[in-house]
């Protein structure tokens, strides 16, 4: 049967990964090698040397592109490195879009690092059509898209940005990093490309930093393999070993983070001391019905807003015991965070307001630890902070 006739939790465990041929092997093995014999001096191989390709790697490539759906995948030494290569692909004097509530380390990498080489980018609500469509030119290369949104959990219509994007020959490139390929497939929905943080859920157990890009476009994946060799940001062989590792049991993870996220979001709307709650599947979210058009299922990731100053959201984050305080997400075990003075801090403080970003939100990432113990958990902390 062809990886596309399976079934994605098929997928998940042996796209990409057959016995290994010589030892009967069920898991790949880790090809812990620099270099390789080659037959003849000038006569090509598969493999030469491993920062061009990994037989390992390969094997988790593959698996990333059968998850997405899409015909090509690129692993990547951290998701910024993947970020970058799409970067790569612009020349000075291209224009960029990406979500006004973009992760803090991607602004940072499109404003501090490729502002100086002349790239010009506008950074505005991708949920707000008109405000895309205004914002494209005809120097317009990329609209980089987050959904759902970090930290925000927006959820944007990628089928209608992706039109948006072409109108003016642009590339729609998502960074399906929050929903993944098991609860939405953005090249099903018209993105051109899709990137990915592995050391999240993908990965899933917090000891593993990589990133991909998955394509169904032949030109734009060489285009992202000669950047891929040419900058050399490639994962060792034990990262991809350790990436596949995580994906095989990714969809059942996502299905207890989707049910922890959803009993504790609701939890939360019942807290005197929260004003907001962030989460796709809450009817009251301003995009819940887009996600139920697109998504299936709301994710693991809950973000909200405490009637509280920014120290008081600081000593919140601080007093819990089960969530740890920690950046990064997808991982499972429970972690929290203060987007104004952790994984959002680069953001200038007026530019991070104006985007919905207070000092008084938390995000959470909602682990797969029993739902009882992190309410428990949030409402110790509560009544610590903003009651005793």
């Amino acid at each position: 049967m062809d990886d596309d006739d399976q079934q994605i939790e098929t997928r998940a465990i042996h796209a990409g990964q057959q016995p290994d041929p010589e030892t009967g092997s069920v898991m790949p093995p880790i090809y812990a090698t620099s270099t390789y014999e080659q037959p003849a001096p000038g006569e090509p191989t598969e493999y030469e040397y491993s920062r061009t390709g990994n037989p390992t790697r390969t094997a988790l490539e593959e698996n990333l592109a059968a998850l997405e759906g899409g015909a090509h995948g690129r692993a990547f030494a951290s998701g910024m490195a993947a970020i970058n290569t799409v970067l790569n692909l612009c020349e000075s004097g291209d224009h960029v879009i990406a979500s006004n509530d973009v992760y803090g380390g991607t602004y940072r990498l499109f404003t501090q690092v490729y502002e100086q080489y002349d790239l010009e980018f506008d950074f505005v609500d991708m949920t707000d059509h008109d405000a895309v469509e205004d914002a494209l030119r005809d120097e317009t290369e990329i609209v980089w898209v987050e959904t759902p949104t970090n930290p925000l959990l927006r959820v944007v219509d990628t089928t209608a940005i992706a039109d948006l994007a072409h109108s003016v020959d642009a590339l729609c490139v998502v960074d399906n990093t929050f929903a993944t390929p098991i609860l939405q497939q953005p090249l099903a929905d018209g993105a051109d490309a899709v990137c990915h943080s592995l050391t999240k859920y993908m990965g899933g157990h917090s000891d593993v930093v990589g990133g991909a890009l998955v394509t169904d476009d032949d030109e734009l994946d060489e285009q992202f393999g000669f950047y891929q060799n040419s900058v050399g940001g490639t994962p060792d062989p034990f990262t991809a070993f350790l990436v596949l590792r995580g994906t095989k049991t990714l969809p059942v993870r996502m299905e207890r983070h989707c049910e922890n996220a959803r009993a504790i979001a609701a939890w939360l709307t019942e807290q005197p001391a929260v004003e907001t709650v962030y989460y796709p599947g809450l009817e009251s979210h301003p995009t819940h019905d887009v996600a139920r058009k697109l998504m299936d299922d709301y994710g693991g990731m809950v973000s909200f807003e405490l009637d509280a100053t920014l120290e008081q959201a600081s000593d919140v984050v601080a007093a819990t015991e089960v969530f740890t305080l920690a950046e990064s997400l997808g991982g499972v075990e429970s972690l929290i965070e203060q987007p104004a003075t952790m994984t959002h801090q680069t953001i200038p403080r007026q530019e991070r307001l104006d985007a919905g970003l207070t000092d008084g939100l938390i995000r959470a990432s909602v682990g797969i630890e029993h739902k009882d113990d992190l309410i428990d958990d949030l409402e110790a902390a509560f009544d610590r902070v903003l009651v005793g």
